[in-house]
């Protein structure tokens, strides 16, 4: 059985079916949301197909560093271990993906440099059918009408995210990126490892503000 996995972004899309893969799979996973109500649904549904499932949701909002800390605090309070944490939250999409993959990168060589038995790797979903871009009618009609196909449905879209988290071919690989439940190469700028620090130093700065 899979201890606490932790699950930011779950309420929808890639972030629920992954709870509910999880759930699927045994593990405790824990759902870091914005929206108590869409996440309370994900649960409850995830809980009518798997009705041994061991799920929790909690607030989570990462665009606040009060939220995140609460989060990490309340998390630590439930006294037990973290096996998985997998962010699948979508802001700013090109730049976030780039900061996750980059971020990915120097804490997979800070943990490599401290000896620590702990991975972290990066993956592209590929192009989804999700509500990301709900609040543009325009773009929503080209995906309704195009997007079968030519984009992947949220199980596909899931898929690598599973895979990585889940599949013992991946056990000790770190500071990779993957796409297609393959190891992918990243662009060159993901792959920047001056650009990768830089980023880490000044994250590091705005969580001590």
């Amino acid at each position: 059985m899979v201890s606490a996995n932790t699950n930011t972004g779950a309420s929808s899309g890639i972030g629920a079916e992954t709870a509910r893969v999880l759930a699927l799979r045994g593990a405790h996973v824990i759902m870091g949301v914005r929206n108590m109500g869409a996440g309370e649904e994900v649960k409850e549904a995830i809980a009518n197909e798997v009705p041994a499932a061991k799920i929790d949701v909690m607030e989570l909002d990462l665009s606040s560093i009060a939220s995140v800390r609460k989060f990490a605090l309340d998390f630590a309070s439930l006294g037990i271990p973290l096996n998985l944490l997998i962010y699948s939250s979508a802001r700013a999409y090109g730049q976030s993906k780039l900061a996750n993959i980059l971020h990915a990168n120097e804490l997979a060589r800070r943990l490599k440099e401290d000896g620590a038995e702990i991975t972290a790797n990066s993956l592209h979903p590929g192009a989804i059918t999700t509500n990301l871009y709900r609040s543009n009618s325009l773009i929503m009609g080209l995906v309704n009408k195009l997007g079968k196909y030519v984009l992947k449905n949220v199980q596909q879209g899931a898929a690598t995210t599973c895979y990585v988290a889940l599949h013992p071919q991946v056990k000790g690989i770190s500071g990779e990126y993957f796409a297609d439940n393959n190891l992918a190469k990243a662009s060159s700028q993901a792959t920047d490892v001056e650009l990768a620090r830089k980023l880490w130093d000044f994250s590091a700065t705005l969580v001590k503000k």
